[in-house]
């Protein structure tokens, strides 16, 4: 990577300050977090942020490098996906019980309709990703999944809901989680329990 002055910045460096920035934006947000929480966090989303902004980009194309979009909470961002792996492990954490998922499932909402045929499709991605060696293509799936579950998560209260549809909402969101998870592992990118 060069700066617009034509100097190469070393990995590291870019990675430091990447980790440092992350630092900053989850001191603002959630400061009660542990010292050890916050570099844990920091590192996860510093570093996450700067490979996905990479592998996201087809790679035969330029790009214009810009913190303040790659560390974003909105958008085609690494945090962005984190976050949504975050609030399904947030879910869990209140119900406070262990799941265990339904024999079937009961979608009426569109939302939900939306996220289960968004899940479905991930079989089919990887391949893809793997064959054509382009990564963009599963960072983009993995944006329109989260994108489909903060539509979801909006419109679909999970815990509140009765019986089907709780149950039901529990399973999209554990098969969420799952593939989040899975996805941004196969990018090379970790996801943290909190922000």
């Amino acid at each position: 990577m060069k700066t617009r002055s034509g100097e190469n910045v070393p990995l590291r460096d870019l990675l430091d300050e990447a980790v440092q920035r992350a630092r900053k934006i989850i001191e603002d947000k959630n400061p009660d977090l542990s010292e050890s929480e916050k570099v844990d966090i920091a590192q996860k989303v510093g570093i996450g942020a700067v490979k996905y902004y990479d592998l996201s980009q087809y790679r035969m194309t330029d790009y214009i490098f810009s913190w303040d979009r790659m560390l974003s909470f909105q958008g085609n961002t690494a945090p962005y996906l984190q976050n949504a792996y975050v609030r399904i492990r947030s879910i869990f954490r209140k119900a406070g019980e262990e799941f265990v998922p339904p024999k079937t499932l009961s979608l009426t909402a569109p939302e939900e309709k939306n996220l289960a045929t968004r899940l479905c499709q991930f079989g089919e991605v990887v391949p893809t990703v793997l064959n054509d060696f382009r990564p963009n293509i599963l960072a983009n799936y993995l944006y329109e999944l989260a994108d489909s579950f903060h539509a979801f998560y909006e419109a679909c209260p999970v815990l509140k809901s009765e019986e089907p549809s709780r149950s039901s909402r529990l399973a999209l969101c554990e098969l969420t989680e799952r593939v989040l998870a899975k996805g941004l592992e196969l990018l090379g990118i970790k996801v943290p329990e909190k922000m």
